[in-house]
């Protein structure tokens, strides 16, 4: 896989921030039709991935400029940088 220095920088040791069985920012809309789950790795937001409605993950990515996200599905463990557009 490709690299760069935000994807091997970032540390899988984050304490999500909401249950990592929902995306907190669809349940606060009254909503729960996301469809995968992704953890920011720099500060432990959960939010849904862009195969959802309202793909809070990349729109987090958006506001805060965090790099690095893994997945939070079981079986997987692959992590993705926005800002470079690298699978690792």
């Amino acid at each position: 896989m490709a690299t760069c220095a935000d994807l091997a920088n970032a540390t899988d040791d984050v304490t999500p921030l909401s249950p990592t069985d929902e995306c907190a920012d669809c349940v606060a809309l009254g909503r729960r039709d996301w469809v995968h789950l992704r953890l920011c790795l720099t500060c432990g937001h959960v939010g849904c991935c862009d195969s959802s409605p309202l793909r809070h993950a990349s729109e987090h990515f958006a506001q805060t400029g965090h790099p690095v996200m893994r997945s939070l599905e079981p079986g997987e463990d692959w992590r993705w940088c926005f800002t470079h557009q690298l699978l690792g």
